[in-house]
């Protein structure tokens, strides 16, 4: 996915979830829109750099939009964060489309925004005898022990899609949770146990009942000028559903 706009900025605060003040190089400051509802623990760092996108519509209530921060990593160069988690299907569609993602090539149709039962799913793909159902989640949660966490909040909505999974492969169907981690810096995935213990657990039931989980990590390239050029996903990660956090700190948010 390529970005043909972005400005710099520096990350003052984000507040009601869905704002963000943003100080410019020129000195002015803006208020960007957040398009991510999560607690964005570890990812909301007031003082690091960010890439907002312009909007041209007058229409529009704000004129930019949160879409990427850089954050300081020990011993490594900083890591690029997408932190608008309108992109994760788009990346997951882009991957698919250039089967990117072995596990899930094959597949003739790719339906998106699929309604089973009382949920909707990201993805149905399909052959003429065939289907699976994918639910994408979109991970940036790295914590103080270098692994990527999902969910970085409770997440009710995502242990119903879990459920939704489950039942599609309980009729006979494939169905798979495909963590889109959104940070560079993130070389492995676990469920975040520390925050929303419901969420693991019934990941660890719905995976020994046949859901498979993947994740696939977002990679980076940048113009010459510095500025991000295009993200996709290009690494395939370790899944681990047992592991805990150790030392956890409680959630503020």
């Amino acid at each position: 996915m390529q970005y043909t706009e972005l400005v710099p900025g520096t990350l003052v605060r984000r507040y009601k979830r869905f704002l963000a003040d943003v100080a410019l190089a020129s000195g002015d400051v803006v208020v960007a829109h957040c398009p991510n509802t999560g607690s964005m623990r570890a990812v909301d760092v007031p003082g690091c750099r960010v890439w907002l996108s312009p909007s041209r519509n007058p229409a529009r209530k704000l004129a930019w939009t949160w879409e990427l921060i850089e954050l300081p990593m020990p011993d490594a160069p900083p890591a690029l964060v997408s932190v608008h988690t309108g992109r994760a299907n788009a990346l997951v569609a882009q991957a698919l489309q250039e089967a990117r993602i072995p596990e899930l090539a094959g597949y003739d149709t790719h339906k998106r925004e699929v309604r089973v039962a009382d949920a909707r799913l990201d993805f149905r793909l399909s052959t003429a005898h065939a289907a699976a159902y994918v639910e994408v989640k979109q991970v940036t949660l790295r914590e103080h022990d270098g692994h990527g966490y999902f969910p970085d909040s409770v997440s009710e909505r995502g242990r119903r899609h879990l459920e939704a999974l489950a039942a599609r492969v309980a009729e006979g169907d494939r169905a798979v949770l495909l963590f889109c981690v959104a940070h560079t810096g993130i070389d492995a995935v676990a469920p975040a146990a520390h925050l929303d213990p419901a969420y693991a657990e019934t990941l660890r039931r719905v995976a020994a009942q046949g859901v498979e989980v993947l994740a696939y990590g977002m990679s980076a390239t940048w113009a010459h000028d510095g500025v991000p050029g295009d993200i996709a996903l290009t690494r395939a990660l370790p899944v681990s559903l047992e592991r805990r956090l150790a030392s956890a700190t409680p959630l503020s948010d």
